[in-house]
């Protein structure tokens, strides 16, 4: 399994406009964070998770245009949602799936809705919504055959619930803030777990570095990459050195290989 951190940032990204902390005027590329977006690789399926407003960006520097097999979707923000217009491309290879809880497939067919018009004009994207539930494995194939399980879980963003996934040994958690004990249990026995880490100071709807790594401890995967970062997470250079050391803060296009 091969884990691309195609978007590593909040909603605002980093820098954000018109901001000049040091953060926000970083030379390091470490420090440039697109909205949060990963490509997981596995048995010949590729699965996007969400597909936010940097989508296209963050496919012109990935540089590697093969299908998407499946797009799973955390929920119905902005930041998570808004390049689903820009799958046309990939549309060329087959029908996208697109995987999301039925209240945000709803919310979907409200924000765009000429993507699901019975007779769509052409050019549209050819996106497909399958409506899942937490709890409730499903399986995403590719156009060989090719099946991967996603289990979706819960967690809470904020007072809002959205989902998480589980794919094998790895794990991709956004925008939580708490989650129910059944889904620590569906997290037990993790190689990689990805997980969002805003900031130092509480928000009310998203985890603080501190959460975080208390929920790392916990959970005890071998290795925990951090995204959903804000600017006020401070230079990555300095602050990933606070960090222990099977604890990291991902960045944009950062690989992780998970061997079988």
């Amino acid at each position: 399994m091969k884990i691309t951190v195609l978007g590593s940032g909040t909603s605002t990204g980093v820098p954000e406009i018109g901001c000049t902390c040091p953060v926000c005027t970083s030379a390091d590329d470490k420090d440039k964070r697109l909205r949060c977006s990963g490509l997981v690789e596995v048995n010949g399926v590729r699965i996007l998770i969400d597909c936010g407003p940097d989508f296209r960006e963050q496919m012109i520097r990935l540089n590697d245009f093969k299908p998407i097999d499946a797009v799973l979707v955390t929920h119905e923000h902005y930041d998570h949602v808004g390049g689903l217009d820009d799958l046309r491309p990939f549309c060329r290879f087959r029908d996208v799936p697109v995987y999301a809880e039925a209240y945000v497939a709803q919310h979907l067919r409200e924000r765009i809705p000429y993507c699901f018009a019975e007779h769509p004009y052409p050019g549209v994207p050819r996106i497909m919504l399958e409506e899942i539930s937490p709890d409730v494995p499903f399986l995403v194939s590719n156009a060989e055959g090719k099946t991967v399980e996603v289990l979706p879980l819960r967690v809470m963003h904020g007072k809002l619930p959205i989902l998480g996934y589980r794919i094998g040994r790895m794990a991709w958690i956004t925008d939580m803030l708490t989650m129910p004990e059944v889904s620590f249990k569906q997290l037990e026995g993790l190689d990689v777990l990805i997980m969002n880490a805003l900031r130092e100071k509480p928000h009310p709807a998203h985890q603080t570095l501190a959460d975080a790594l208390g929920n790392v401890e916990r959970l005890a995967p071998k290795e925990t990459y951090f995204i959903h970062m804000s600017h006020h997470i401070g230079l990555h250079k300095e602050i990933e050195k606070l960090l222990p050391p099977h604890v990291h803060f991902a960045f944009d296009g950062l690989e992780i290989v998970v061997k079988k």
